[in-house]
């Protein structure tokens, strides 16, 4: 950069130290070295500049104009310097810094991203956070890509990925939503062949999902086959359709509270689905942060 040399942090702090003792045998004591290399070293310093900072005068030096003008700035780049060397020590910990998290809705129904929010905040007040709704197959994609940090995903990593691990960390039954006025809602026990014929509503996320062909081959396997009249994006909107008596639907058991008026919940046992969340993040990310979340999150299952 223009064959000029960059200023030297140590020469800085040595000029503060001799400008506020004004001696340059007391400022050697304070800062536990001996005087001719302290001299040295300011004098070096005057002469990369170009200007004289200290009026001299036998054993006392004295600040001129540009000393004093100089001493400000002196001050206001150590101060940044401490504060930076401070960010990299936070950063190092994994005290500071930023996360990208994904994460599919099953993730926020079961109650894995406010728990893990609220553990994280208090212990790294300083962290900024981003998340994510996305789903599965992109949550891996951005992975891999370093866009994201973490993803709270339905679906394990490919096996033999070797970019992307995971660990499971919620597995959830689904239960059967009805409306209240089902003439079910009341039964002791609800048989597989009561359900056949029966009018559904299912949840397709995005084109391309194959939960409902995995639903229908559920149904199917546990002995019944369900007439699915319609179809939404989201549990919650299948909820209220519940609610509005328009059919049946099966929901991650967490949903429980988050349902509407008029939706009566019953256990099926027999049907052998159920949602699983797990954890994924990059192999080769070694951060402190990435080390505690896991554990956080893992602890919690």
């Amino acid at each position: 950069m223009g064959g000029k040399k960059m200023l030297d942090l140590r020469q800085i702090r040595y000029f503060v130290a001799v400008a506020e003792a004004g001696n340059v045998g007391r400022a050697a004591e304070q800062l536990h070295i001996s005087q001719s290399p302290l001299s040295r070293q300011i004098m070096q310093l005057e002469e990369q500049l170009g200007v004289t900072l200290f009026e001299r005068a036998k054993q006392r030096v004295h600040l001129n104009a540009e000393g004093r003008a100089f001493l400000a700035e002196a001050r206001a780049l150590l101060a940044n310097a401490a504060r930076l060397e401070e960010i990299g020590r936070n950063l190092a910990s994994g005290a500071a810094g930023s996360l990208a998290i994904g994460y599919v809705e099953g993730a926020v129904h079961a109650g894995l991203i406010a728990a893990m929010l609220k553990d994280f905040r208090r212990a790294r007040p300083d962290f900024h956070l981003q998340l994510r709704s996305l789903r599965t197959a992109a949550q891996f994609d951005d992975l891999r890509q370093r866009v994201l940090d973490l993803g709270f995903v339905y679906s394990p990593a490919p096996e033999g990925d070797p970019d992307v691990e995971s660990m499971l960390v919620r597995r959830e039954p689904l239960v059967l939503a009805m409306p209240e006025s089902d003439p079910l809602a009341g039964a002791a026990a609800i048989a597989p062949g009561r359900l056949d014929g029966r009018v559904w509503i299912t949840v397709v996320r995005q084109p391309g999902d194959t939960n409902r062909a995995q639903f229908l081959a559920a149904c199917v396997e546990s002995g019944f086959i369900p007439d699915i009249a319609y179809e939404t994006n989201d549990p919650l909107t299948s909820l209220g359709l519940v609610s509005a008596g328009l059919g049946l639907a099966t929901v991650q058991e967490s949903l429980r509270s988050a349902a509407p008026p008029g939706v009566a919940f019953r256990d099926l046992p027999w049907f052998k689905r159920s949602v699983s969340i797990h954890l994924a993040w990059r192999r080769n990310d070694r951060r402190v942060v990435i080390g505690d979340l896991r554990r956080a999150v893992g602890n919690r299952q």
